[in-house]
């Protein structure tokens, strides 16, 4: 017997592309369930070659239901995943609200999925596994087999973020500024501090005291959790007028030699990254070509001759895909592997 998968925020952008992604995989699922707020209560929503009705998460039942994912906010997770986790459903949460808690298994499947062995053994678990911020799958992804080559001391990044990542309001101010500029019309910021359309803004997320912002704080925290707490890690976080699509620019210190040449086999060689580097125009990936795809793309690998044992790369990852929905079925596929089976034909 299959599993029964519920979709929470089925109709924003990440919960639509979990939808693609189960159907592309053909993830083993008997059931999938989209589920939205009582305002999309009966929305239709495509599901491969199907398309399902969305249900009230008001007042959906999960008992029986294998997997949550849930990709509906901060606030709706907090209140709502502990109590789909208590009726025995493994929530895995894209927002940022169980990250940094301890007792909380933050997961990429190339960088930590062993963390989910010990995971599933503990009969106190809490049911709840969390999905990294967008920027830090792909950045981790790239970082893993090179840290275990030559051991990272120290990661300097600045990312180069789309709009998707602010959601649907993102992506339709993008458009609409874009537009409006060619008809002469103001662009007005609305979602965005500053008009986004043929410009970038340095500011993702709210202002901390330090003077980073809570996106370049996430790298920081998560990078941690999930790699390496002895890394250190700083960010600067900015938005710009792309679609959809995270770039990252990424210098790394490392504890031991490792040459451009090396890097570049050890990452061919990885888990989950594609390496497009030719020294030559045209040569490297930029988001346009990740829009769909699974993987990371690295590439413009070189040797950074200012540090001791440094190397410059430039990565980039559909943010919609690998950023947030693949990783959470990516997360599920783990489990199923290290033998969860589904509840119904327990």
């Amino acid at each position: 017997m299959g599993y029964r998968v519920a979709v929470v925020g089925a109709t924003g952008n990440v919960g639509r592309e979990v939808l693609n992604i189960l159907a592309e995989r053909k993830f083993p699922a008997d059931e999938v369930i989209a589920l939205a707020s009582s305002k999309s209560t009966g929305r239709e929503i495509s599901f491969g070659d199907k398309i399902l009705k969305c249900k009230n998460l008001d007042d959906f039942d999960f008992k029986g239901v294998d997997f949550a994912i849930m990709s509906a906010g901060s606030a709706i997770s907090k209140d709502l995943a502990p109590r789909i986790a208590a009726s025995g459903c493994i929530v895995i949460d894209n927002s940022s609200y169980w990250r940094y808690n301890s007792d909380i298994p933050l997961i990429v499947p190339e960088v930590n999925g062993h963390v989910l062995d010990r995971w599933l053994a503990d009969p106190k678990r809490s049911n709840i596994i969390a999905n990294p911020n967008c920027s830090t799958a792909q950045l981790v992804v790239a970082l893993k087999p090179l840290h275990d080559f030559a051991k990272i001391n120290r990661v300097v990044v600045s990312t180069y973020q789309s709009v998707s990542g602010a959601g649907k309001e993102g992506i339709d101010e993008l458009w609409n500024q874009t537009k409006g500029i060619f008809v002469n019309d103001s662009a007005t910021p609305g979602k965005f501090p500053k008009q986004i359309a043929f410009n970038v803004i340095p500011h993702i997320d709210v202002f901390m005291e330090d003077g980073y912002t809570k996106e370049e704080w996430k790298v920081l925290a998560e990078t941690k959790k999930i790699l390496d707490p002895k890394i250190k890690v700083t960010c600067t976080a900015v938005r710009v007028p792309v679609f959809v699509g995270h770039s990252e620019a990424v210098n790394i210190e490392f504890e031991n030699p490792i040459t451009a040449d090396e890097a570049r086999d050890i990452l061919r060689e990885a888990p989950g990254i594609s390496v497009l580097d030719k020294r030559e125009p045209g040569g490297y990936a930029t988001p346009v070509e990740t829009v769909g795809e699974y993987d990371t793309f690295v590439s413009r690998i070189r040797e950074d001759n200012t540090v001791e044992n440094g190397l410059a790369m430039w990565v980039v990852s559909d943010n919609l895909r690998k950023g947030a929905a693949l990783n959470t079925i990516q997360i599920a596929e783990e489990l199923i592997a290290r033998g969860l089976k589904a509840r119904l034909a327990a």
